[in-house]
């Protein structure tokens, strides 16, 4: 049986995941998944790829509040309301409007990444469409690199991690979804599957960047995991691990994912 063993979110864009033992499902994924994001002077995002200290950062969701930690800063709390300014915000070559967290929010980013940046939200009425070589016109995305989820099977790691001297943890590939029960890679040939009553179509493979190659609890690089997932899981010049999928929801219904669900592949 194949069953859902993990739901992740990433609250702030490549900082650090929040596990949960069950996710509502909204318009951009999970809820509250990489609908903030930090940006540099010119509302361009940051990732782990050049500032590779964001996943020392620790976000918290509370029912009104985003709180904020990392190592040797005072914690940051940052509530949304409606006197936030609007700005303009990139993702890859996706132009969006954004609301502007302010300025204490600003100077405690800056001071720990040693470089100007801002916090940004997106708004409930923003649209972000998603890749229409993959998408239907209307799925859509908040500050994802592309699409609201990732899915990855244990397996899969658990086979990378068969040929590394130094295995390594799941954190590194930022699922939302894992699932337990396959075979290594099977996902790779899934185009459709359901969980409880949500139906997902798996529309690309990830293709995967620097950001495995760093360690979540030190920010520290090693770059095994890239070379040896070169060696066994390169296609045209590109790593892939992993699948993006998006979720087929009718307008209006409130699904929620919970830890231990069964998960059927369709096709």
């Amino acid at each position: 049986m194949i069953n859902l063993t993990e739901l992740n979110i990433y609250p702030i864009k490549s900082t650090a995941q929040v596990s949960l033992n069950s996710a509502v499902i909204s318009p951009f994924g999970l809820d509250m998944d990489r609908r903030w994001m930090l940006v540099d002077e010119k509302g361009y995002m940051l990732t782990q790829r050049t500032h590779p200290r964001m996943c020392l950062i620790k976000p918290h969701l509370t029912d009104t509040q985003l709180i904020i930690n990392a190592t040797e800063m005072a914690e940051l709390s940052v509530s949304i309301n409606d006197n936030m300014q609007t700005i303009q915000a990139t993702v890859w070559e996706d132009n969006c409007n954004a609301l502007d967290c302010g300025d204490e929010a600003a100077d405690w980013f800056s001071t720990f990444l040693n470089s100007p940046t801002r916090l940004v939200f997106f708004p409930d009425n923003e649209t972000r469409q998603v890749d229409l070589n993959f998408a239907k016109s209307g799925d859509i995305t908040a500050f994802s690199d592309g699409f609201p989820y990732l899915l990855i099977t244990q397996a899969s790691l658990d086979d990378l991690n068969s040929r590394m001297e130094n295995p390594v943890t799941m954190q590194r590939f930022r699922p939302n979804l894992v699932v337990s029960g396959t075979e290594a890679f099977a996902e790779d040939n899934w185009k459709k599957i359901k969980i409880g009553n949500l139906i997902f179509d798996l529309v690309k493979p990830c293709s995967r960047c620097v950001i495995p190659s760093i360690d979540p609890q030190t920010a520290e690089k090693n770059a095994e995991v890239i070379k040896v997932l070169s060696g066994y899981r390169m296609r045209e010049h590109k790593i892939f691990f992993g699948q993006n999928l998006i979720a087929r929801l009718d307008k209006g219904e409130n699904s929620q994912l919970k830890l231990g669900m069964t998960v059927e592949i369709l096709e």
